[in-house]
């Protein structure tokens, strides 16, 4: 076992060829750039070891990723060279399960849809946020949320923005497997393990076969989302939108 840091970022190779991945970040573990290149640079590494053949992603704190950092009162996950590096994420070959507690709101649910599978606790709650914000949605979720949950449900959650609970969430197809909060980790790393025992170059070619070019699917889509995401920043809703947050109201659009 080994243990190696990229920025807010930490791995540890345990037993079982699991490589836990963990964000420290805490409470909120929001996002920028710079934690999204750390997190590519750790799967990039935990590709370059064979004796790594799975992945636990993992946050410290109250919430598994609530999103962008907002810091400067425009959303980061606009930025062109955040998405290139998120597309870095799609595109490694170890096989990724997601440890979900608390929130996977906004680039957050773009973050915990990445992985091939995720394990939520009740309390989690997932969130395609943006419209309630005044934005386009962003990290690819225009092909990985209705991939995972069907056109209509993705409509419904891209459109209204609500919360969904980790029973809810499980129903949809959000979440793979939702267990209690103090067994989150534990059944994770045993999923990962199990995945761990199969043979890893039959796993990932499997992994690739299914796939497919999904890293290009997310980098056309990208770069279509950053587009709009730019379009809207200039508006007044968006304005209002992060200030309704920001003060914790419900926010009054005018459609301008």
């Amino acid at each position: 076992m080994s243990n190696f840091e990229f920025g807010d970022v930490d791995v540890r190779l345990e037993e079982g060829h699991v490589a836990r991945v963990e964000i420290h970040r805490p409470p909120n573990n929001f996002f920028d750039s710079a934690l999204i290149t750390s997190l590519a640079d750790a799967f990039d590494a935990i590709d370059a070891r064979p004796e790594a053949r799975a992945i636990v992603l993992c946050s410290e704190g109250k919430h598994f990723c609530a999103g962008a950092d907002f810091g400067g009162g425009r959303p980061d996950t606009a930025a062109a060279d955040l998405y290139r590096e998120a597309i870095r994420l799609f595109a490694a070959e170890t096989p990724v399960i997601a440890a979900v507690q608390g929130a996977a709101v906004g680039g957050g649910l773009g973050l915990a849809l990445m992985a091939d599978f995720r394990v939520a606790s009740p309390e989690a709650r997932f969130s395609a946020n943006f419209a309630r914000l005044g934005i386009h949605h962003g990290f690819g979720l225009s092909v990985t949320l209705p991939r995972l949950i069907g056109h209509q449900a993705a409509q419904d959650l891209l459109y209204t923005g609500r919360r969904v609970p980790g029973e809810e969430a499980h129903a949809l197809g959000l979440c793979d497997r939702v267990v209690a909060a103090d067994a989150l980790s534990g059944e994770a790393t045993r999923w990962a393990t199990e995945i761990a025992r199969s043979a890893p170059l039959a796993v990932v070619s499997i992994r690739k076969t299914l796939r497919g070019a999904l890293a290009e699917e997310i980098r056309k889509a990208t770069d279509h989302e950053r587009l709009e995401q730019a379009r809207l920043q200039q508006t007044e809703d968006f304005r209002e939108g992060v200030a309704a947050m920001a003060e914790r109201r419900t926010p009054s659009f005018r459609g301008r």
